[in-house]
């Protein structure tokens, strides 16, 4: 499991990932309240990206990012 520590590079790898493979990929967020921080994930069964949001102007690229992926998973192609 790699943490990808900058928002962009974790934005293009779970896009990229996700569209190399959409039926394998699978994308959690965990909320660890004791740490006051998100954790986000995307698999493929081979690898696994992981991104650690601690602020919350971080909330609303986690729902962009997350409007992206379902209108991904939504369209046809």
């Amino acid at each position: 499991m790699v943490f990808i520590k900058e928002w962009e590079d974790f934005e293009i790898a779970v896009e990229n990932m996700y569209m190399a493979d959409p039926k394998n990929c699978r994308y959690t967020m965990k909320y660890v309240h004791s740490k006051g921080h998100i954790l986000l994930k995307m698999t493929d069964n081979v690898k696994c990206i992981q991104y650690k949001a601690e602020n919350m102007p971080d909330l609303k690229k986690i729902e962009k990012l997350t409007g992206n992926l379902m209108g991904h998973m939504a369209s046809k192609e």
